[in-house]
């Protein structure tokens, strides 16, 4: 699934044109009361110093606009942002009337912004600092503004103070939960959809291996008559072994290929061993691939749980152990795959294949298992439908650099201690 910080940097992407252009409105917003109402709503008349604040602000808000996909790319720097606000909206609100201020609501904005689009921890940074403010405003109001007209406004101007700190509460716990529940079912949804995509490749890859499989089986059997005659003959033997070899891992495959299948149409699963699905995978290592190295390690701790698993567990980890082979063949002109079995959190058990390759990028890591990966070594299809095998056990594969080079496929499987 997603990361959950993942998910907040999309919005603040998809939001970038709205602040901006909320800014701009902001700014237009002070420079039309200023203007024209401040005897409309009572405004004190601001002093020639605001008119410099106006100017930094104005630049500010060139900056962020200019600047809006290149530097506001996490929440952190969108806090500062919204603290810049708060700073901005306080001053104005201080040169005009301070606490008496009829837009002095309007602090609650970058409130309301922080908690739709940050983290819960940050709008509680807002909430603070734009109480903190407002209260500052209200211990230096003017006494001729308290006493308005003759009426003493203290009370009023304390219950617009309260009913602004119960606002900003209720956005900060309120709107942050709801924003936070909708960033999780977001979150669910692009993971849905994500497995949707890869469940109708993993379909299309299926039928159309069905279908060469079915194609293969023919041709396969008349190869097998046609070796064997030249067995017979005796001239075929300089190239007998590579023939056999070659034609008895055909053969194997293709039945293992119909006995998974078979399995997974009617759904078998079965708990086995770990150090007997080892033997059988080191087993299946020295037949289909006799030149490559495989170092295998175990837990000593590891009680040799089991796992449930149907036929194709052990293919899926043979295509891993296959890809590293290549890797390290490449790399080191010598096939050498390390097998490491442990324990790990939460009562799974961890396969780690590692290779002794080039190694890849961080990009390669992430959509490797994830998507058909258009490479010259191949297509990634081995690793994918790796991938959809373990998830399908309830596992997860996740892929890795190693520190000294080369590559860790690490497969989490839930472990049976049961059995």
């Amino acid at each position: 699934m997603l990361s959950k910080t993942g998910h907040i940097v999309g919005s603040l992407n998809s939001n970038k044109e709205q602040l901006a252009f909320l800014r701009l409105l902001n700014l237009l917003l002070k420079l039309g009361l200023i203007l024209f109402g401040i005897e409309l709503f009572d405004l004190t008349r601001p002093p020639n110093e605001l008119s410099y604040v106006l100017f930094l602000e104005a630049v500010y808000v060139a900056f962020c606009y200019r600047y809006r996909f290149q530097c506001i790319n996490t929440p952190s720097i969108l806090l500062i942002t919204l603290i810049v606000d708060i700073l901005f909206w306080s001053t104005w609100l201080f040169y005009t009337g301070g606490a008496t201020n009829a837009f002095v609501s309007l602090l609650l904005l970058p409130v309301a912004i922080g908690a739709v689009t940050l983290p819960r921890w940050a709008p509680w940074i807002l909430t603070f600092l734009s109480t903190s403010l407002y209260t500052l405003m209200m211990l230096t109001m003017p006494e001729n503004r308290i006493r308005h007209h003759g009426m003493d406004m203290s009370s009023h101007y304390l219950g617009m103070w309260f009913n602004f700190v119960i606002s900003a509460l209720v956005l900060t716990i309120t709107v942050g939960y709801i924003a936070k529940r909708v960033r999780q079912k977001n979150a669910q949804l692009s993971y849905l959809r994500e497995a949707q995509l890869r469940q109708e490749k993993l379909l299309a890859l299926g039928t159309v291996s069905a279908q060469m499989a079915h194609q293969m089986a023919t041709p396969l059997s008349t190869l097998r008559l046609l070796v064997d005659e030249l067995v017979e003959d005796g001239t075929a033997k300089d190239i007998e072994p590579e023939m056999q070899q070659a034609l008895t891992r055909c053969e194997t495959t293709l039945a293992d290929l119909r006995l998974a299948t078979e399995s997974i149409r009617q759904q078998k699963a079965y708990p086995q061993k770990v150090d007997k699905l080892v033997s059988n995978l080191h087993e299946q290592v020295q037949l289909l691939m006799p030149e490559t190295e495989l170092t295998i390690e175990i837990d000593t701790l590891t009680a040799y749980p089991a796992v449930n698993a149907d036929t194709s567990l052990l293919p899926a980890l043979l295509a891993l152990i296959e890809n590293g082979a290549r890797a390290s063949l490449e790399n080191i002109q010598k096939a050498q795959v390390t097998l490491s079995v442990t324990s790990g959190d939460s009562g799974q058990l961890c396969f780690n294949i590692r290779d002794f390759g080039k190694g890849m990028n961080a990009k390669e890591l992430s959509e490797l298992g994830n998507n058909v990966v258009t490479n010259p070594k191949g297509m990634g299809i081995g690793v994918l439908l790796s991938h959809a095998s373990f998830e399908r056990l309830g596992g997860q594969l996740s892929l890795s650099r190693h520190n000294q080079g080369g590559t860790i496929a690490s497969v989490m499987l839930p472990a049976n201690y049961d059995e």
